[in-house]
């Protein structure tokens, strides 16, 4: 099975014809999952959880983003309360998604400097001893996981471990990018993030730098280069779950449409259009 869907909902001016935020409801109209970054700058409330809930279908499926603290992304490095409280309000923030079997997975997306030291590898292992019955996907940002010293112990661990190591599609001619590696760790899931390859984009620094980040847009040989991979790799695994992230100018909901008609599937269980308001004269 193959499923495709996008980061956050609001942005994806794509899907309407009125010039406002997309709603949870109109997007899950189209898709059957979403990232969800919310969770990365601040643990929402259970609240706010259960009324995404109710605005998607009950196949509706969520990536949730780990909370910055737990991938190190933070000026002050929180001591093991600090960090196993963080850990114990995420689980209960996520606790209806897993009731429901809507969340798909746990995403931790490290920092550049997290690199494979011991260290890292006991703190992934605590990851685990943390969330030990939760789906966990592993996002690094580093291109020494991938050296082909590291790189086989990389992936016998997280097989090990029960990771899913994420396939992330970027520029990869830098210290602090990883190459597109899509490998199967755990039965279930593969996991693909589709950053764009906008290479100067990538290293942009400054106030703008998320904006133009993941400015990109797959053309056709692209999308179809994608298609014969996931061709090759569909029997092997469960599901494979594709994220579309180059979203600066609107780019990702456009390119997942056309992989979805590339690879002619259609998505089970998508909610009806929601009522759309007409201008009367």
């Amino acid at each position: 099975m193959i499923t495709i869907g996008a980061t956050t909902w609001s942005e994806h001016k794509a899907l309407i014809t009125e010039d406002r935020p997309v709603t949870l409801a109109e997007y899950a109209a189209n898709f059957p999952v979403v990232e969800v970054d919310t969770f990365f700058y601040g643990i929402p409330r259970i609240s706010t959880v259960k009324n995404w809930q109710t605005q998607v279908p009950p196949t509706f499926q969520f990536v949730v983003k780990a909370h910055r603290s737990m991938t190190g992304h933070v000026d002050k490095k929180a001591n093991l309360t600090e960090l196993t409280e963080t850990f114990a309000n995420f689980k209960l923030a996520v606790a209806p998604l897993v009731a429901t079997g809507q969340l798909k997975t746990v995403l931790f997306q490290f920092p550049p400097y997290f690199i494979p030291t011991k260290k890292s590898i006991n703190y992934l292992r605590q990851i685990r001893a943390w969330l030990p019955e939760l789906p966990l996907c592993l996002e690094f940002r580093n291109q020494a996981w991938y050296q082909p010293k590291t790189l086989p112990s990389l992936v016998a661990f997280c097989r090990q471990e029960r990771f899913t190591l994420t396939a992330a599609d970027e520029p990869h001619q830098t210290e602090a990018s990883v190459p597109f590696y899509p490998v199967v760790t755990t039965p279930d899931l593969m996991f693909w993030r589709l950053h764009g390859r906008n290479q100067q984009g990538w290293l942009k620094k400054g106030p703008n730098w998320r904006k133009e980040r993941t400015l990109y847009r797959y053309d056709h040989a692209e999308l179809e280069q994608f298609k014969q991979t996931l061709t090759g790799l569909q029997n092997d695994v469960k599901e494979i779950c594709i994220i579309f992230n180059n979203n600066s100018a609107g780019d990702a909901v456009p390119n997942a449409l056309a992989l979805k008609e590339l690879l002619g599937i259609d998505f089970d269980g998508l909610g009806p259009p929601p009522p759309t308001q007409l201008n009367l004269i």
